[in-house]
């Protein structure tokens, strides 16, 4: 299995931290939150990755080369426009091949990816999402599933008090490729906003998958969160899956 690490974004809610350095690049208890990412992917088997990119691209480019320092080839993908999330994977369509994982730049995670392609497998999924229970479900992507964990509702970002579900994306997918099949051949698109609602709208097997107990995933999208992520490392770093 091939994956992309989506790592285009601006990082603005991170500012002044990110107005010199990539937010991928941001050091987590000494240690670039993407290699976290790059070391969780090979332990899973995931030797050949895409990367997205887009302001302050080459500091990217400089600091992971090729990939062959981590035993994985990397290949990227500059965007002079972002793309959305949708979009720029649908830029690299010809890497991929069935399945394939997705994962948000600001994503720290150690759960067990052999478990979630096993699920997604055996659902036999055209997407299968990550998901994880949240106390402020207005301020992220909404998921509705039934008792089978057949996702019946995405929602992005819902007005407070309309939520219908207390679960979240995590920013992590499994995808068949033909999930590429409803993303335009240019211009933006977004995975929440425009392509999960379409597939869901379609009848497609869309399936959710709910963190295990002890599985770690932080999104770490402020500085807040940023703080976070430097403190749970500090006890964590020795056992990541590296």
């Amino acid at each position: 299995m091939k994956a992309m690490i989506l790592a285009a974004g601006e990082g603005t809610r991170l500012r002044p931290l990110t107005l010199t350095e990539p937010k991928v690049l941001l050091p987590v208890s000494g240690v670039p939150l993407i290699e976290y990412t790059l070391r969780w992917l090979k332990h899973y088997g995931i030797t050949e990755v895409a990367i997205n990119l887009h302001r302050l691209a080459a500091r990217v480019q400089s600091s992971l080369g090729d990939g062959t320092r981590f035993g994985m080839k990397i290949v990227y993908s500059r965007e002079k426009t972002l793309l959305g999330t949708a979009g720029g994977v649908k830029k690299m369509e010809s890497f991929f091949e069935s399945p394939f994982t997705v994962v948000y730049g600001d994503v720290l995670t150690d759960l067990d990816l052999s478990v979630m392609l096993a699920f997604h497998r055996h659902r036999q999924a055209v997407a299968t999402l990550a998901v994880r229970e949240m106390p402020n479900p207005w301020e992220v992507g909404v998921v509705e599933m039934d008792n089978e964990s057949r996702i019946t509702g995405f929602i992005e970002k819902p007005p407070r008090g309309s939520e219908k579900s207390n679960l979240s994306s995590g920013g992590i997918y499994i995808l068949e490729k033909r999930v590429l099949d409803y993303v335009p051949e240019e211009g933006f698109c977004d995975f929440a906003y425009d392509v999960f609602p379409r597939l869901i709208e379609l009848g497609l097997p869309m399936y959710g998958y709910h963190l295990k107990n002890g599985d770690y995933l932080l999104d770490i999208g402020t500085a807040e969160k940023y703080k976070q992520a430097n403190l749970d490392m500090k006890d964590r770093i020795e056992k990541w899956p590296m």
